[in-house]
């Protein structure tokens, strides 16, 4: 009994005696007195062999002692955490400095943006419609006929439970819900994601962005639509920008058209981007179909209006020459890092 109480108490002393300023020597420390192999667990695996009669007053110091080490460890411990976070907050002028780089907008971002704002400034506001569309407003009420090939499965992402309900493939259908819900005069633009059943490739995705476009009022001509055309695509690509306007074919419209701007890469010369031509199609347009606004309840007798629609990937890909649309989808940091400067 009192060989075991002198060894306790020898022990207690080293511990309460023990102090450091390196880690390595706590570590020490931890593994002499408080491992599985240690000092004290050795005691307590010696306890068995203590008489009944002493187990209390020896149970008590081993106690004591494994809870003075722990103690002990944890100050330590506590004590050098606090002086090694002091130390690396002092600035050490001799490190390498780490420069904070600044984020940056995709790409298809900014172009959203300039579009809304360029059309802000002749009068049209943003209006946005759900992703998730019924068959009227995606395809009836824009007079598409029951046999037209978008309403096929390899066109449409259709939802299986409910063959009327797809994920839109434009946001036209933004516009049928505009004048459903409000009456002429209407100058609004949709911009929003679209779907369609493609294979991916560099030139088309299953998912890309869209900015359609609605002006409906009194007396509203060709002439409105060309001269909103030609102020935004002046603005969008710049003043020496030459525009022409091509006949062509669209369930919604009546008559309608696709826009052409002169290829911003090769000055209208002529490479692969315009096929040699000199001339990129960046959008489509038209006069709003008669029947379409007889479809949301305005009188087509009183009210005339116009309806343009363009990608957004195939604007920002001309803008910035860009080769490939899968870039915009990959995240690739090495892409998007080259239009930090052009938030």
């Amino acid at each position: 009994m009192n060989k075991m109480q002198d060894k306790i108490r020898k022990i207690y002393e080293e511990i309460e005696a023990f102090t450091t300023d390196r880690k390595d020597d706590l570590e020490q420390f931890r593994v002499k007195y408080l491992s599985k192999k240690g000092v004290i667990t050795g005691l307590f695996t010696s306890f068995k062999d203590v008489p009944i009669e002493q187990k209390r007053a020896v149970g008590q110091a081993l106690n004591d002692l494994k809870k003075k080490a722990q103690e002990k460890f944890n100050t330590i411990g506590d004590q050098l955490k606090k002086r090694e976070d002091k130390t690396e907050s002092v600035n050490d002028v001799s490190l390498p400095v780490h420069f904070q780089e600044p984020g940056s907008r995709h790409p298809l971002s900014l172009i959203r943006n300039e579009i809304i704002e360029i059309f802000s400034r002749i009068g049209f506001t943003v209006a946005e419609g759900p992703e998730i569309e019924d068959d009227w407003h995606n395809f009836t009420a824009l007079n598409f006929p029951e046999e037209h090939p978008a309403r096929d499965m390899q066109d449409t992402f259709f939802i299986e439970k409910d063959p009327d309900i797809a994920l839109r493939t434009h946001t036209s259908s933004a516009q049928i819900r505009a004048m459903e819900q409000r009456k002429p005069p209407l100058r609004e633009i949709y911009p929003g994601r679209v779907f369609r059943n493609e294979a991916i490739s560099a030139r088309a995705h299953c998912i890309f962005h869209q900015v359609e476009g609605l002006y409906i009022d009194e007396n509203v001509s060709f002439a409105d639509l060309k001269q909103a055309l030609y102020y935004f695509a002046r603005e969008l690509f710049g003043e020496d920008t030459d525009v022409r306007f091509r006949p062509s074919y669209f369930p919604f419209t009546e008559p309608s058209a696709e826009m052409d701007i002169s290829c911003n890469i090769c000055g209208g010369k002529g490479c692969n981007i315009c096929k040699y031509t000199g001339w990129v199609e960046i959008l489509g347009c038209g006069m709003v179909d008669p029947d379409v606004l007889e479809n949301c309840n305005i009188d087509s007798e009183k009210y005339t209006g116009f309806a343009f629609g363009m990608g957004i990937e195939r604007i920002t890909m001309l803008k910035y020459q860009i080769q490939d649309i899968r870039l915009f989808f990959e995240n690739d940091l090495r892409f998007l890092k080259q239009f930090t400067s052009a938030i």
